[in-house]
């Protein structure tokens, strides 16, 4: 059961993710986050969890380009 979860709650992270960036709401996974509490918690609390790591990944990756690109900026 663990598995299904986990593939549910990443699916719907990455589908969550999508719709964010095409409707400019930064906040819509809390919104889907409070539909899937009314049905499962433990789905719920696995697709925090995704979203969250994704969130982090993306503000650390852009943190990375802004380093690379002023190093590549310094070094001309």
């Amino acid at each position: 059961m663990s598995s299904t979860i986990e593939t549910l709650a990443a699916k719907l992270a990455e589908d969550t993710m999508a719709a964010m960036k095409i409707t400019g709401d930064d906040r819509l996974y809390v919104e889907v986050g409070g539909v899937l509490a009314a049905s499962s918690q433990s789905l719920e609390e696995a697709y925090l969890t995704e979203v969250r790591v994704r969130l982090a990944e993306r503000i650390a990756r852009d943190f990375l380009k802004k380093k690379v690109a002023a190093a590549k900026k310094a070094a001309t």
